[in-house]
């Protein structure tokens, strides 16, 4: 097989495995049938555990889970096998560690290895069997396909340091409340609170709100510590709860503010990097004869920011931020379309006069490794590139900018 078609048809099974675009319609058939899967995969699992449904439909759920095992390390092959799309930036055998040990590797691993574990090593069959629970991380799997899922993600990454503080804290507590009950309550029931950590069960239940009274004080002193510890443990359970709580209301709130005000913004704010090419270096503010609607509104240099001034000269390597009033006409709107160009698209590597284009469509700038470029005619498009462009014709993959 000719080299090119081989890394061809490899880029094009990594775009089918990942999470598909909404004009790639295999790569989306994709994701749903994993979905499904996965889905299915656990339904079995769980149906194998009633009699009722294991003794008649047994060969059946055996043979579903089978399948959809084998799916799932099919999967995990072809993702190792185009990991370098996945980290381009890598060598390919770097970007194939950095996935394996990935938490989402790792969770594609677990969905299938413990099911043929059992193969390799038959004498621990039943301790493999235990491990096939972890295929229900799979289901995190289902968090890339969905954006709405996505928030959970983003609410505990956002708040892990609480998260963590407050379980240490609960953790110290339930140590804690096990060696004093175990002090109160050792010579009255020496069988049950037998050394200081034997009170850990009990410290748990009455910390978390279960109480299922299995372990309990007897003792005038055991009972209302125990009723203390019970109060206390209603204050701390609520405070992971309360954290999780307030990062969604966080979460949700900025979503509305971006969907809500951002647009009502009365004016917009751009970035400049002045490199030595710029004709600005060497020049004071109030050289630049800027139109009346737009100000210079700060300038970062060396870390600081500075309020610019009429007789301040711009150095390179400057950071000037501008301020213009936003595009306002009731009669006619101007979209812009942006288009980001990943690995296969067909503008990579062409000239822009080059480009299958409607002659009425303008292509207004390029942004490329963070700096925006004025295009020409004879300038090639990268991979990575971030094409703004004015044209009234339907483009896929571009995304649709109102000013």
């Amino acid at each position: 097989m000719n080299p090119s078609t081989y890394e061809k048809r490899r880029k094009r099974i990594f775009e089918i495995i990942e999470v598909g675009t909404e004009y790639d319609y295999v790569s989306r058939i994709y994701d749903f049938f994993n979905a499904f899967c996965i889905i299915l995969n656990l339904a079995v699992s769980i149906l194998y555990t009633f009699d009722n449904y294991r003794e008649p439909y047994g060969a059946l759920l055996s043979a579903v889970e089978e399948v959809t095992v084998a799916l799932f390390m099919i999967d995990y092959i072809l993702r190792v096998w185009t990991a370098k799309y996945l980290y381009p930036e890598l060598p390919q055998w770097r970007a194939v560690r950095r996935y394996v040990c990935s938490f989402t590797g790792l969770v594609d691993l677990l969905s299938f290895l413990p099911q043929y574990l059992p193969f390799f090593f038959p004498e621990g069959a039943v301790a493999f069997r235990m491990l096939r629970i972890v295929r229900i991380f799979r289901l995190f799997r289902i968090n890339a396909y969905y954006d709405s899922l996505s928030v959970i993600t983003d609410v505990i990454a956002g708040k892990k340091q609480q998260l963590i503080s407050s379980v240490f804290i609960i953790l110290m507590l339930m140590i804690g409340s096990s060696l004093c009950m175990y002090s109160l309550e050792h010579k009255a029931q020496p069988d049950v609170f037998t050394n200081a950590f034997s009170g850990i069960w009990w410290s748990a239940s009455t910390l978390l709100t279960v109480g299922y009274g299995d372990i309990y004080p007897i003792t005038t002193l055991g009972k209302m510590f125990g009723i203390f510890i019970t109060f206390l443990g209603v204050g701390m359970v609520a405070i992971p709860t309360g954290i999780i709580s307030a990062g969604f209301v966080d979460q949700y709130s900025r979503i509305k503010r971006i969907a809500e005000i951002g647009p009502e913004a009365d004016i917009h704010f751009i970035k400049i990097h002045l490199t030595e090419q710029d004709f600005w270096p060497g020049h004071t503010v109030g050289q630049l004869k800027l139109p009346a609607s737009v100000i210079v509104s700060a300038i970062q240099r060396d870390g600081r920011i500075l309020v610019p001034r009429g007789n301040m000269m711009l150095h390179a390597n400057d950071v000037l931020v501008l301020g213009a009033e936003s595009f306002k006409d009731d009669k006619q709107k101007i979209k812009l379309k942006e288009i980001s160009l990943s690995v296969n698209h067909p503008w990579i590597g062409e000239r822009i006069r080059d480009l299958d284009i409607s002659r009425h469509s303008i292509i207004v700038l390029i942004k490329r490794r963070g700096k925006v470029l004025i295009p020409n005619g004879n300038m090639i498009l990268r991979e990575r590139d971030v094409v703004i462009i004015y044209t009234q014709t339907f483009i896929p993959h571009a995304e649709e900018i109102e000013l």
